[in-house]
């Protein structure tokens, strides 16, 4: 093609406003609905239709053209380089922390500041692109991040930092509606990927940390109408609110935000939330009580939005462990089972029927802040008692365990989980509530020096650790688990890695140029099987590796397969 055919074909795009770029993607999502989402891995795993997968949070996938005998050849077959353009709400360090979605060969993919991507799952070709506006002073915690998307009826649905849910038309980009969620001048974002269950779109709040009250919503995917709003902190009257203090405030601020997707669990009817910390954090006189349901797995009746059963990991919680990690769904002798790896350094196996305690077990080294017995019964040990008296305890505010996920695979029957062994230093400091304004009852150095990782297998009947890699940094991407005997997870120097499943032995690495703090997922496509992992050093670095804040960052989808 000449030079002036080339400058012709491009002129269709208008060069002026790239963060809108109209397309037309093929019509897959249209037939994707709620039966199709119930039986997405047994029927085609060559998609991954919601945000773990399926609604039990396994992260796990029955393709194994891709497997331990063949890894160390896998290849890269495309990369989406995502960019950055213009000015950016708040601070953001252009992290992709969502998990792609994949339709039969469409892939939709979230970004920071309100971005998302239609994508030709094969090639890498972007097919549209859409950018809501965030207004730039917009007040967040933990930067200018998102999760992921989810897709049904022929729309995709995502969360915004200004608390907006927005549904597209997937095959245009084009919005069919956007819904104001929440209360962007107060403190209330949306970072969370939605979830697809019946005829509702669940997300929940974010903005813990500027004193707002968590809640979790549903919303009818023709329209967007709120069908029902589950408040994670009880008002007077309400089961719960006895664990706040009488005659306080202190409820209304409370947090308990759910900021991390939902499992779900068709046969007993319950959506599985968790929540966060407590607020203000660390400074728990002003909150005393076990403060439900914060650092809590919660129970929800998808109809109804009420609250069936609940169980608390941290009670008054003064170390800031949020416990919106997932909620792992499986059977074990016939017994239906949750797992949780909990900031706190605990692991957690419940019944889910009622979400009573069945084991409880460390899964990291050093745990200072305090102990939980084999009963559940929790002891406090070290915190931020005394104002202006710095403690140092382990894990950090970041946790054992950051928001990133564990996997489970029900070949090995292990889980698969990135650890963090950091500490931190605390020095409780009172702040007055105002609207708006960071609530945070203390100032926190994250430890530099000492610091280090692993990833771990757990077998979830013992609460036994099977295997270790143990890294030099804390890991802090999500893993992925499949039929193959592969474990994948991302390194924050930006090694991405495959490990034998059963035995832990490392088969294939490849360097993408930055920092793991994702989702990666696989799926197949005219029988070839790809996997893809988002990239970029994320949000709140300073939060769980300080010393990796200011190392490359990075933007990028990167997507492997086996040669042709």
């Amino acid at each position: 093609m000449a030079i002036e055919e080339y400058v012709d074909a491009g002129a269709a795009i208008d060069m002026t406003n790239l963060s809108e770029v109209p397309g037309k993607a093929p019509d897959v999502a249209k037939n994707v609905n709620y039966e199709r989402i119930l039986k997405a891995r047994e029927t085609e795993p060559q998609n991954w239709l919601t945000y773990y997968g399926a609604y039990d949070g396994n992260r796990y996938s029955e393709l194994d053209q891709v497997n331990d005998s063949n890894v160390s050849k896998l290849t890269p077959a495309w990369v989406f380089q995502c960019g950055g353009e213009g000015m950016h709400a708040n601070g953001t360090t252009y992290a992709l922390e969502g998990c792609p979605i994949v339709v039969d060969g469409v892939m939709y993919c979230t970004g920071w500041d309100g971005l998302i991507w239609a994508i030709d799952a094969k090639t890498g070709e972007e097919l549209w692109r859409y950018k809501h506006a965030i207004p730039f002073d917009v007040r967040l915690c933990c930067a200018n991040v998102n999760r992921g998307a989810a897709v049904a009826d022929g729309k995709v649905f995502y969360t915004t930092q200004n608390a907006h849910l927005i549904a597209l038309d997937a095959t245009t980009g084009k919005v069919v509606y956007d819904i104001t969620v929440g209360d962007v001048r107060a403190g209330e974002s949306m970072s969370v990927a939605p979830l697809i269950v019946k005829d509702m779109v669940i997300t929940g709040s974010s903005g813990g940390e500027f004193g707002v009250r968590g809640h979790a919503d549903a919303f009818k995917i023709s329209t967007g109408e709120r069908v029902w709003r589950t408040y994670m902190i009880p008002a007077p009257g309400e089961p719960g609110h006895e664990t706040w203090p009488a005659d306080s405030p202190a409820w209304q601020r409370g947090g308990a935000n759910c900021w991390t997707t939902a499992t779900f669990d068709p046969d007993l009817n319950l959506l599985y939330f968790n929540t966060g910390n407590p607020c203000p954090d660390f400074d728990g006189e002003v909150r005393e009580g076990d403060n439900l349901y914060t650092d809590s797995v919660v129970a929800v009746d998808p109809d109804t939005g009420q609250i069936k059963n609940h169980y608390q990991y941290t009670p008054h919680d003064v170390w800031d462990y949020d416990s919106t990690m997932e909620n792992i769904l499986f059977e074990q002798d016939g017994r239906k089972l949750l797992a949780h790896f909990d900031k706190n350094g605990y692991f957690f196996v419940l019944d889910r029927t009622d979400l009573s305690l069945v084991r409880v077990v460390p899964f990291v080294d050093r745990i200072t802040w305090g102990e939980i017995d084999a009963n559940g019964k929790v002891t406090a040990k070290v915190y931020p008692e005394k104002e202006g008296d710095p403690v140092h305890f382990w894990p950090g505010p970041a946790g054992a365990k950051e928001w990133t996920h564990a996997a489970y695979n029900p070949n090995t029957g292990y889980c698969y989980v990135p650890c963090a062994d950091v500490g931190a230093t605390a020095t409780r400091r009172r702040r007055e509530f105002k609207e708006g304004i960071p609530y945070w009852g203390a100032g926190v150095a994250v430890d530099t020096e000492d610091i280090w990782g692993h990833l771990s297998a757990f077998d979830p009947s013992t609460g036994k650790e099977v295997w270790r890699h143990k890294h030099i940094h804390p890991m802090c991407g999500s893993v992925l688990t499949t039929k193959g005997n592969l474990v994948f997870a991302g390194e924050p120097g930006g090694m991405f890695n495959a490990w034998n499943a059963k035995t832990g032995e490392l088969l294939w690495r490849f360097q993408c140029g930055s920092g793991h703090h994702n989702n990666p997922v696989t799926y197949s496509v005219d029988g070839r099987q790809y996997i893809a992992v988002p990239t970029g050093w994320g949000g709140w670095v300073e939060g769980f590796l300080p010393k990796m804040f200011g190392a490359r960052q990075g933007a990028a989808i990167f997507v492997f397969a086996l040669p042709e």
